[in-house]
């Protein structure tokens, strides 16, 4: 026999032994649960009911002697009724025990008491007859005569069958008792048969396969503790355990191959650690790096002691890294190692992936760090590899092209604009830039909105000009730049308790001038395009066509020196044409803001609007032209946010989808008159009024004319725009116009061109004056019938 035909038989033998112990366990089993059930459910339930027999006469004895008691007919009736329903409950009893009763003698004796019962509720019936009858004497005799007599025969029956009922009891517990007994003597000699009878296939078995076994793992054992996978264990037999052996001895073999594999591998491993231009390292318990790492790792850190040395002082030593953050990197990666690899999934995110490191000369080396679980087959992480990169090289390239793409737009943003406007552009700029550097300056470390109102305010609308400006000519880099400066001082304005850090406010205004600077060197190193051109600054040079010169020239050549009155009229000529050098037409002084109203009609979703400028044959100085600019940047943008509808409304109201600006100008001895207006819904009276009343500036029963309401818009912070965009909404616009022509010594004012006075939108215009000697007449008076009308 074999290893497994012995083994089955032990196991079938096993098997039989429980199925024959088991089957009379169950048979024994059943057979005294018999005997149980009818013990605990027959003899025992039926001793007690015949000691509740006795109770049930007693109750029937008392009852009765109250009937005999009883002093009037209805009281005895009642307790007939009751003495009947006892009587049924004793005749019910008296049948139960018929019926479980075990014996011939049993029997015999309850139906004995059945009919000593029916005598004995005859005698009871025959003393209530008497009682009714008003024989109470009578009663009293029966009861004590023929009642009594029938209770004691019921009692003595009754006591019999509880002497009986308690043998029958004791019988059937003491056989229960017997049976238990012998099945628990059976089924113990059973088990202890068995038990020897496999105890000894046991020790044959153990002889049979035992003992070889343990010689084939003491041999198994002595290879795996040597490593030498040159031996194998002898076989000696031809049974499983012989086929084992073999089985055993060809993976031994497979070993030693996979081994000698293994070591090829780990020499090509070796290598490639030691020559890939990399950094690889992996990270033990207790955040320790491991001896093997790639050599290129030396060269990237600089250093050879790296194997056992803790990760966060070799790596992230000397960093950029805060506290909080290295912290966090140690944390996680001891909560990743000796964890499952979900936790790493979890948490990777927390370690840093890029570093900069300062190396011990100084240099600053930009690492990159990426970060791996290494888990063993249960997925519970061992170890992390880190590969680390130097990217410096590359940080290097690619910051200097995109410092070549920024220059790149920043030149193509300047040429988009002349020579002259952005020379005049960057002096303006610097003009505003020296004027808030002085005014912080002037205030002073610790000082608030609170008690400098104006001078927020001024370098709030400085600033803004500037982004306008700049956002007018496409120039985005500097735009984004000064919106953080303007953006501070927007701060400052809505709440005027916070103290001002003039140090930082100085900062953003030197890296505004800076991204100036890089602009203008730009502009003069790369496109050769220094000084302000060839026309340059009307007060130093001047441009003039030349037919004007060759004109002049005739007009002098032609001069009749003998004719005073022509003379005097050839230099009233020469004054004029005198007069026109350095002039222009205000049409190229506002063509930079002209141009940039297409993209911020786009912006707002609005159709470009049509720009109609009547001039009257006036042009403007060219001194006045950065006047005019700031002015008209604001007022321009005003009109296409705030005053043109968007198309979809224009049309809805029987308007064109297109709207109309319109700027005409007059001019006499004294003054300029410059007015715009648009065709769009007009000034929004009630809603400057609301924003008045939200702001503070009037009370919310005042009563103020639609004029006072048009002069809200030139306060200081005022703005109707819904929300605050790159365009409008901080309520600067207006007040910056005002303070531009002011200082010129001009004004400015809202004139509402209807008489709706009360509505809620007013169509207006804005009224311009400034200094005569600002603009020029170029056509003699006679020639002003028709206005000179400029399409834009």
């Amino acid at each position: 026999m074999n290893i497994r035909e012995r083994l089955t038989l032990l196991i079938a033998l096993t098997f039989i032994a429980l199925v024959f112990i088991g089957g009379f366990a169950v048979y024994q089993s059943r057979e005294s649960t018999g005997q149980v059930k009818g013990v605990t459910m027959g003899v025992v339930p039926s001793a007690l009911a015949s000691v509740e027999l006795m109770s049930q006469l007693k109750d029937v004895q008392i009852t009765t002697l109250d009937m005999v008691a009883a002093k009037d007919a209805d009281q005895i009736k009642r307790i007939q009724e009751v003495l009947n329903g006892k009587k049924v409950a004793l005749e019910n009893a008296l049948t139960q025990q018929l019926a479980q009763a075990d014996s011939d003698a049993q029997r015999g004796l309850i139906k004995q008491a059945q009919e000593s019962l029916v005598n004995y509720f005859s005698a009871i019936d025959d003393t209530a007859k008497f009682k009714l009858a008003g024989q109470a004497e009578m009663a009293q005799a029966n009861l004590e005569a023929t009642v009594d007599q029938y209770l004691r025969e019921q009692v003595s029956i009754i006591e019999t069958v509880q002497v009986e009922k308690r043998r029958s009891k004791d019988e059937a517990i003491s056989s229960l008792n017997d049976s238990l007994t012998r099945t628990s003597t059976t089924l113990m000699l059973v088990t202890i048969f068995a038990i020897l009878a496999l105890t000894a296939i046991g020790i044959f078995l153990y002889r049979q396969i035992t003992v070889p076994m343990r010689d084939m793992q003491k041999k198994m054992t002595e290879i795996a503790t040597t490593q030498d996978f040159t031996h194998r264990v002898p076989v000696t037999r031809q049974d499983e355990i012989g086929r084992s052996i073999e089985a055993f001895n060809a993976m031994i073999g497979k070993i030693q191959e996979g081994a000698e594999l293994i070591k090829q591998k780990n020499a090509d491993i070796h290598a490639m650690l030691h020559n890939i231009p990399q950094g690889i390292l992996t990270i033990v318990n207790g955040g320790s790096i491991h001896p093997e790492y790639s050599k290129y790792l030396e060269d990237i850190l600089e250093t050879r002691d790296i194997g056992g040395r803790n990760v966060m002082e070799l790596l992230f030593s000397n960093t950029h890294c805060g506290a909080d953050t290295l912290s966090q990197v140690d944390a996680t990666i001891a909560a990743c190692i000796g964890e499952d690899s979900m936790n790493f999934e979890f948490n990777s995110h927390l370690l840093v992936t890029e570093i900069e490191k300062e190396m011990p000369d100084g240099r600053i080396k930009i690492l990159e760090l990426s970060w791996s679980p290494m888990a063993d087959d249960a997925g519970t992480v061992v170890r992390l590899m880190l590969c680390v990169w130097d990217a410096t090289a590359l940080r290097e390239l690619e910051f200097q092209a995109k410092k070549q793409k920024r220059e790149m737009a920043m030149i193509g943003e300047i040429l988009a604009v002349s020579q002259e406007k952005f020379h005049g552009f960057v002096e303006s700029s610097k003009q505003f830039f020296t004027e808030n550097l002085a005014l912080l300056d002037k205030v002073g470390e610790g000082a608030s909105a609170a008690q400098h109102a104006d001078t927020i305010a001024l370098l709030f609308r400085n600033m803004h000009t500037v982004k306008g400006n700049a956002r007018t000519y496409g120039l985005l880099h500097l735009t984004n730049k000064v919106h953080e400066a303007e953006q501070t001082y927007d701060d400052l304005r809505a709440v005027p308790q916070t103290i001002w850090d003039v140090s930082h406010m100085r900062g953003q205004l030197v890296e505004v001038a800076t991204v100036l600077a890089e602009y203008e060197k730009l502009n003069e190193g790369k496109l050769g395009r220094k000084g302000p051109g060839r026309r340059g600054d009307a007060e130093k040079y001047l441009m003039v066509e030349k037919s004007r010169i060759d004109a002049a020239l005739i007009e002098i050549d032609a001069i009749d020196r003998t004719n005073t009155r022509a003379m005097s009229m050839q230099l009233d000529f020469l004054r004029h044409a005198m007069d026109l050098l350095g002039t222009e037409e205000v049409s190229d002084t506002l063509a930079g803001i002209l141009d940039s109203l297409p993209s911020l009609a786009a912006e707002l979703g609005k159709e470009v609007p049509l720009v109609l400028i009547e001039d009257h044959g006036i042009v403007v100085r060219r001194q006045a032209s950065d006047l005019l600019k700031n002015v008209f940047m604001h007022l321009l943008r005003n009109a296409v946010d705030h005053g043109i509808e968007k198309p979809e409304v224009r049309v809805a109201s029987g308007k064109t989808g297109k709207g109309s600006i319109r700027i005409s100008m007059n001019l006499d001895k004294h003054h300029l008159l410059m007015r715009i207006a648009d065709d769009g819904r007009g000034l929004a009276v009630d809603s400057i009024k609301k924003r008045a009343m939200d702001a503070g500036l009037i009370g919310v029963d005042q009563v103020l004319e639609d004029s006072d309401v048009a002069e809200m818009v030139f306060a200081s912070g005022f703005s109707t725009a819904e929300q605050v965009t790159e365009v409008s909404g901080r309520g600067v616009g207006m007040d910056a116009v005002r303070g531009f022509i002011t200082s010129e010594g001009g004004s400015i004012a809202l004139h509402f061109t209807t008489e709706a006075a009360g509505a809620a939108f007013r169509p207006f215009e804005t009224v311009i004056t400034l200094p005569a000697k600002l603009a020029v007449q170029s056509r003699p008076v006679d020639a002003l019938a028709k206005p000179h009308l400029v399409l834009v």
